[in-house]
């Protein structure tokens, strides 16, 4: 990939990871996406153009609003940053076409996910229902995922993590999977395929684990309430890379 191509793919996820900050921002709060423009939540002025440069304003400004002097959460900066290093790998693994056209709008998915779960609980349907119809469409293009893999990998997906919930509900009697995450396994199974359901719950599992553990110790207990998806769809993103190599790996061993 030559330096023209790469800066321009580079810029692209940059812009895309600009807007999806107002796609976390307002979504769960059932607003436009597309209007009013970008404001300061703080004192609500609108925001230039030029101060809405992708990571370079928010450095520009020293991660303050001009307006009231606000601070700026580097969440916006790191969400930008993350569209422009995803945009990259993307199409350094993939190539560019069509095929990194989805799997980038799969992994912006995979984001706005993990954010939204994280600070508010929640993962909307908005972002994971239409994201499995284009999963399964994508099969029928993609040269790595069959039609039959991907609905295979929805239905897996969402129905393996459906009875963990039920057998935990019965067992602990309350709730441990929450409708959101079943939803996001089948838009995860959808894209990626049947083969890689089990390594991301596995993966998701483990830092989840990790993560549980940690809060114990500082305090909370056996019911303190764990975003999973903000671990399932991080685990997702990492086997949309390496996935296949991961399977590649395990197999030549066992």
């Amino acid at each position: 990939m030559n330096l023209i191509v790469s800066i321009s793919v580079i810029v692209f996820g940059l812009i895309v990871g600009s807007f999806l900050n107002v796609v976390i921002y307002r979504l769960p709060e059932g607003r436009s996406v597309v209007r009013p423009r970008s404001y300061c939540p703080s004192c609500r002025k609108a925001i230039p153009w030029y101060e809405n440069i992708p990571v370079a304003s928010f450095l520009l400004l020293g991660g303050r609003c001009s307006g009231c002097g606000a601070p700026i959460s580097p969440r916006y900066v790191i969400v930008e940053a993350a569209g422009g290093a995803l945009a990259y790998l993307t199409v350094l693994r993939f190539g560019v076409g069509i095929h990194a056209v989805f799997v980038f709008s799969f992994l912006m998915a995979l984001v706005a996910i993990t954010i939204i779960d994280w600070k508010h609980r929640i993962i909307p349907d908005s972002i994971s229902l239409p994201f499995i119809l284009i999963g399964i469409a994508w099969s029928f293009m993609s040269p790595e995922l069959t039609p039959l893999s991907s609905v295979l990998g929805a239905v897996a997906g969402s129905g393996g993590l459906y009875a963990v919930g039920v057998v935990y509900r019965l067992a602990r009697h309350s709730e441990g999977m929450g409708g959101g995450d079943v939803k996001l396994m089948a838009m995860v199974g959808a894209f990626l395929g049947v083969q890689l359901v089990l390594p991301v719950v596995l993966i998701a599992s483990f830092f989840g684990s990790l993560y549980g553990i940690a809060l114990m110790r500082g305090g909370g207990n056996a019911r303190t309430a764990v975003a999973f998806g903000s671990f399932l769809a991080p685990a997702a993103a990492f086997c949309t890379f390496f996935g296949t190599y991961l399977l590649s790996w395990y197999l030549q061993r066992f």
